[in-house]
């Protein structure tokens, strides 16, 4: 049987397998088993091939281990978010003074908790002009830090202007109000955030929005409620869907089409909403006067449109002069600043 060195070799004896270093002579050979070089005689060798293909478990792929194998993770059930509406969130900033804890700033945030994106514009006006304004885009349940507001000049009662839409449904209604916190109300909010140990307040802006209405095929009078209000913390929502005006003509012309169709009462009634309402959009928007055209007549819209500023408060006074573009059609109203 011929051997090579470095030819695999079997020991027939102890079935050892090793591979051959050299040659003694012409019957022995020196073989290295595991590291150990020792003499043997040919005879006592074999090659090892016929032992590999009879040995069924040598054939027998062995299976790899891996060094380290990580644990799977176990897929989680995840709480799906409910909708929860659009928020304006007040966050106090405390610092210390020689006894207690005193409110420096509020950080001010968005915080939209409906599963849809939002386009926002947000003005905070203190008094009578902007004194911060961001207009954006915010995700669905996603956050937004606006600014952070002195508590010197949250005594003043700033007016927070705001506006909401859905960018994914330009057929839903635009939301807009404004938020106005009085004084009492913040005291009050900062003292129960104190006894709870929370970190913050929240005033919902909407819950959700809606499908803007269908124009109706047959024209038909129905007057619309015409009464806004400045919002105030625990009021009902309000929408502002016009700007205030410095001229506002109340000849029935100028308020309708459909006149013809409509009595006497019903008319004044219109004439009256109508007053009413941009009295209001004065007032919120801090318009220090304006002139309300009543025309002449019998009198009997003047005498409601008087009647109706002396009733209301945040009018100083009014006057029924002669003017030279409208004569004594026309009433001038002053506001209180």
């Amino acid at each position: 049987m011929k051997f090579s060195v470095g030819d695999k070799i079997l020991i027939k004896r102890t079935g050892e397998e090793g591979k051959v270093a050299g040659f003694i002579g012409k019957d022995m050979l020196e073989v290295e088993v595991n590291g150990t070089q020792f003499p043997v005689y040919i005879d006592e060798v074999d090659h090892p091939y016929l032992k590999w293909f009879t040995d069924k478990n040598y054939n027998q792929q062995k299976p790899t281990k891996l060094v380290e194998q990580l644990p799977v993770e176990q897929p989680r059930n995840r709480v799906q978010k409910l909708p929860r509406g659009i928020h304006l969130s007040f966050f106090p900033i405390y610092i210390t003074d020689v006894f207690d804890d005193v409110v420096q700033s509020l950080k001010i945030y968005i915080i939209n908790e409906l599963p849809v994106a939002i386009r926002f514009h947000y003005d905070v006006r203190v008094p009578h002009e902007s004194h911060f304004r961001h207009e954006g885009t915010l995700h669905a349940f996603g956050n937004l830090y606006l600014h952070s507001l002195d508590y010197e000049i949250m005594g003043a009662q700033p007016r927070f202007h705001w506006e909401l839409e859905d960018v994914a449904h330009p057929d839903f209604k635009v939301e807009s109000g404004i938020l106005k916190i009085k004084s009492a109300k913040l005291f009050e909010h900062i003292n129960e955030l104190m006894v709870k140990n929370e970190p913050s307040f929240s005033y919902k802006l909407v819950d959700d929005f809606v499908e803007k209405p269908k124009p109706e095929k047959k024209e038909t009078f129905i007057p619309a409620p015409l009464q806004p209000q400045v919002i105030v913390l625990g009021s009902k929502k309000t929408t502002l869907q016009d700007l205030p005006k410095y001229e506002l003509d109340l000849h029935i012309e100028q308020l309708t089409p459909n006149a013809k169709n409509m009595s006497s009462a019903e008319m004044l009634d219109l004439q009256l909403r109508t007053l009413d309402k941009y009295l209001h959009l004065a007032i919120i928007h801090y318009i220090e006067r304006m002139i309300v055209i009543h025309g002449i007549g019998k009198g009997a819209l003047k005498d409601s449109v008087h009647k109706m500023l002396n009733e209301m408060q945040e009018v100083k006074h009014f006057r029924n002069e002669w003017m030279g573009k409208y004569g004594y059609g026309a009433t001038e109203v002053i506001f209180k600043r």
